[in-house]
Parts: C-alpha cells; sequence; structure tokens
C-alpha cells in the first residue's frame, strides 16, 4: 500500500494542488494529512473542500484547533494568533465543523498518525532526542508518522531499545529504515521551513517498508498576492520565498 502523507498545508491552496498532481504521478492508493490544515494561508475553505472532495483522513494540529474554537490564541505567537484570527472569521460553517470533528491521533493499521507526538498530540515537536523518547513510548504500531515541525525527518527506534537513527531526508531521497519502530515527519505542503520554499510531501510504501521524499514548485507568488490582498501578516507573505 502506498500512502501519500501531506502535514502542514496551512491554506495554502496552490501548494496542495501542486503536490497532489506530483503524488498522482508517482501513484498512490490513500491520502492522509497530518494537521495543521489551515492557519497562516489566504485559502481555508478551498483547501478543506479539495481534502473532503478527496476523501483524505488525518488528524487536527494547533491551528485547526484554535481556528476552530478550541484551544486559546494565547497560547500561539502573535504572528500566528492575528492569522488565526483572520482563519476563525473567513471560514464557513462547514469547514469549522469539519476541523472541530478531526481528531487528536488515528491509527491506520500498522501506521499512527499525529500532529506532534502521541505524547503531546498538539504542541509538542518531534525535534529532540528526548520528545522522541517519550513518543516511542506510546508507540504500538510499526510506523507513526507526523507534522507539526515543517521539517522533513525520519527517526528509527531499532529493536532492543538501542540508540536512535535519525536521517534528515533531501528530495528525491528514499528511505528504507530498517527493523523497529518508525516515525515519519514528509515536510510542509504549505509552509517549508528547511530553507527550500518548494511544497515537500512523502509517499510511504507500506508493503516494501520505504518512504520517498518529494519536493514540488509551485507558484508561491500567487499564494502571497492572495495572503496579502487578505491583509494577512506580511512576515507570513515573506517568508514562504524563503522557505523558513
Amino acid at each position: 500500500m502506498r500512502v501519500a502523507l501531506l502535514a502542514d498545508i496551512h491554506s495554502n491552496l496552490a501548494a496542495l494542488d501542486a503536490v497532489l498532481r506530483d503524488a498522482n504521478g508517482q501513484g498512490f492508493d490513500a491520502c492522509w494529512h497530518l494537521g495543521d490544515v489551515v492557519g497562516y494561508g489566504p485559502d481555508p475553505d478551498q483547501v478543506v473542500e479539495r481534502l473532503v472532495e478527496l476523501r483524505v483522513a488525518g488528524v487536527g494540529g494547533n491551528h485547526d484547533g484554535a481556528a476552530a474554537g478550541l484551544l486559546p490564541l494565547d497560547q500561539f505567537t502573535p504572528l500566528a494568533a492575528e492569522a488565526n484570527r483572520w482563519t476563525a472569521r473567513a471560514i464557513a460553517p462547514e469547514t469549522r465543523e469539519f476541523l472541530r470533528g478531526l481528531p487528536q491521533m488515528v491509527r491506520e493499521g500498522e501506521v499512527t498518525l499525529v500532529h506532534g507526538t502521541l505524547a503531546d498530540p498538539l504542541w509538542e515537536y518531534f525535534s529532540t532526542y528526548e520528545a522522541a523518547e517519550r513518543h516511542f513510548e506510546l508507540q504500538e504500531t510499526r510506523w507513526s508518522v507526523a507534522g507539526h515541525t515543517h521539517l522533513p525527518l525520519v527517526v528509527r527506534q531499532p529493536p532492543g531499545g538501542a540508540e536512535l537513527d535519525i536521517v534528515v531526508p533531501e528530495h528525491r531521497t528514499v528511505v528504507t529504515p530498517g527493523p523497529g519502530q518508525v516515525c515519519i515527519n514528509p515536510g510542509s505542503v504549505g509552509q517549508p521551513r528547511d530553507g527550500d520554499p518548494r511544497a515537500g510531501y512523502a509517499i510511504l510504501d507500506i508493503g516494501a517498508g520505504e518512504v520517498a521524499f518529494r519536493r514540488v514548485e509551485y507558484d508561491i507568488a500567487a499564494t502571497q498576492q492572495r495572503m496579502a490582498a487578505a491583509r494577512l501578516p506580511g512576515p507570513l507573505i515573506e517568508r514562504l520565498t524563503r522557505g523558513r
């Protein structure tokens, strides 16, 4: 089974559509999203509509919870809070209902989906050794997939509790993790933070035991123009160019 993994779309329809076109060319059997469908970007309703059309399974992130009125905005940075405030005003009732219905964790066969970590699904970043240890203590499946950091990553907990094996993949890297439990972050579709502004995603081939990381060009300027028209914060607009 081949699964397209989409994380941190952040209301960026142009990036999402570019990723879906690329994924269709690669071939996949299912598509999962890993939270933060909305926030930051200008197209929350359209992104949710696309996911609903494609019957994409997934989990909620902290920005989804904020836009749906489930999380207080004082837990966010001022720029993120301003963007979430705009999103909450802009979204249609159906979008709000979709966001409110997203679970914090989903198990799909031998894969567990979460936005942050299994220890703290909405807020913890899978970015330290300690966070990884807490996560793997709770992971019951062979694979887990997460988002939140906006950085592509593969971390493996070998059998017997040996030291974690960490891979930071680049574009078109195919990683075959080997035995043990594995957590995959596909990077961000709509707000990359690794210095590469292209939309990022991954395809997990469960049968082959490997994951392929992909980067896709999209019309960044068009998204920035829509953000400016919506009067979203300037720094959020500018960072799309830098991928930071």
